[in-house]
């Protein structure tokens, strides 16, 4: 296979009647994804490649952006996640912001934005959203699932519910559980900072001017915390530039990013935990933390690694010696996409 795709290619698949875990129906939902390379005949050769919390499905967009999120030094022709062998899918997560299904998506039942009123969900339907768009594409196999902190819960909720259908799960600066207290206090602190923003309106903001403003100073906090101060310091010096920079790159994101899906993807992780469920897991996994991540700090390797090995894992750590905090995977690729490289070689020589 030598057919390079230069450009990644953007679709939407809609399902009707899509029960949630709830029990709710949802008339209808639309997922959007990107692919890149061609798919073999056998359809053999997929790859799933799922996004962050606030990122999408542009995170494989080759030539595109190195800044946090981006992975087009991962994912391309000859690169780690090589897509001269594989097919690579990257959907948009349901009830987020890049063309999915989402709060500010029209309801059928009323004609109207869901809003405030998007049914909620668990990270289990958003991969099962993913699971019917591979149904659809006829596709029963994926190479391997590879994704960074909400991309990684993503990656471990396959492994436990869908065990027969991947050779292997890379789990990136992520956890296979969110402590019940963090998720909720991070709903609270989402609701009670837009809630003073004067257009909020109880998430009905969509008339009422929008909240650019209070989403621009949301993300600043959130670059700050990913670590976006150590990557500018690399060619600024001046405090003030710096300040400015990061505001620029948070109202950027802000413009397009809806409100509501910062709350509909944290209320999503307050039951998330798939620990009780590594003896499910049939996959290799590669689990990958970075040295100077304040999410996912490397303290929680151990217990990791000791639960999946003490439920029969194949599974392999990996610590990332970066500066770059939450955001290394995309900025320093180059220190671990050897190690993701040799895995993905791994379980491509499984299958010949």
């Amino acid at each position: 296979m030598t057919a390079r795709i230069l450009a990644s290619e953007v679709k939407t698949f809609v399902t009707g009647d899509f029960r949630l875990q709830s029990g709710v129906v949802m008339p209808a939902v639309t997922i959007a994804y990107r692919t890149l390379g061609l798919l073999a005949p056998d359809r053999g050769n997929v790859v799933l490649v799922t996004h962050g919390n606030t990122g999408g499905p542009q995170m494989i967009d080759p030539g595109g952006s190195t800044g946090e999120g981006s992975w087009n030094e991962i994912v391309g022709p000859g690169k780690a996640v090589d897509t001269d062998r594989f097919f690579v899918i990257c959907p948009n997560m349901l009830g987020s912001s890049y063309g999915s299904t989402n709060a500010a998506s029209i309801d059928p039942m009323t004609g109207k934005r869901y809003g405030p009123r998007f049914p909620e969900i668990t990270v289990s339907d958003i991969v099962a959203t993913q699971r019917a768009l591979l149904d659809h594409l006829g596709i029963e196999k994926l190479a391997a699932i590879v994704g960074p902190s909400y991309g990684g819960f993503q990656a471990f909720q396959w492994a436990v519910n869908y065990p027969g259908m991947m050779r292997g799960i890379a789990a990136i600066v992520t956890s296979p559980a969110v402590p019940r207290e963090r998720s909720e206090g991070n709903v609270a602190r989402l609701l009670a900072t837009l809630s003073q923003d004067p257009n909020w309106n109880g998430g009905d903001y969509y008339d009422r001017g929008g909240v650019l403003e209070t989403m621009t100073q949301i993300r600043i906090a959130t670059l700050k915390t990913y670590g976006i101060e150590s990557r500018l310091r690399d060619t600024m010096s001046d405090p003030e530039k710096i300040e400015a920079a990061i505001r620029g790159e948070a109202a950027r994101w802000a413009g397009g990013f809806d409100a509501n899906s910062l709350i509909i993807l944290a209320k999503a992780l307050r039951s998330f935990n798939v620990t009780a469920q590594f003896g499910n897991i049939a996959s290799k996994v590669l689990y990958v933390l970075s040295r100077t991540d304040k999410l996912f700090p490397p303290e929680l390797a151990p217990g990791v690694m000791q639960g999946l090995k003490s439920a029969g894992v194949d599974a392999d750590y990996f610590l990332l010696d970066s500066e770059y905090g939450h955001s290394a995977s995309g900025l320093d690729a180059h220190k671990w996409r050897p190690r993701l490289r040799l895995f993905m070689d791994g379980l491509n020589q499984e299958c010949a």
